[in-house]
């Protein structure tokens, strides 16, 4: 066999020792929720996702407290508004 073949197969076999760990690996509900969960309450993307419900534009920041989001949007008219979100339930609190 020439060098290049033999470097390939042990980089194949390397790179195939590593498979196994990581294939079987699934994601937890932290890394990709697909639902409320009442326990963890909601991710900062489905907060977003309804801030933007009310108002359209561009997330300027996000922050969340105890178990509130507070999400800062700059509207496309130019306008910045705050949405308080409930991080348990997703419900809006407050918008301004």
């Amino acid at each position: 066999m020439n060098r290049w073949w033999k470097i390939s197969i042990i980089a194949l076999l390397a790179i195939s020792a590593f498979t196994p760990a990581t294939a079987g690996r699934h994601s937890t509900a932290n890394e990709h929720p697909t639902q409320n969960d009442p326990a963890t309450g909601i991710t900062e993307q489905r907060a977003i996702i309804i801030a933007q419900q009310h108002f359209k534009g561009r997330v300027l920041a996000i922050n969340q407290t105890d178990h509130t989001y507070r999400i800062k949007i700059l509207s496309n008219q130019g306008t910045v508004h705050m949405v308080l979100i409930n991080a348990l339930d997703g419900t809006v609190i407050s918008t301004h």
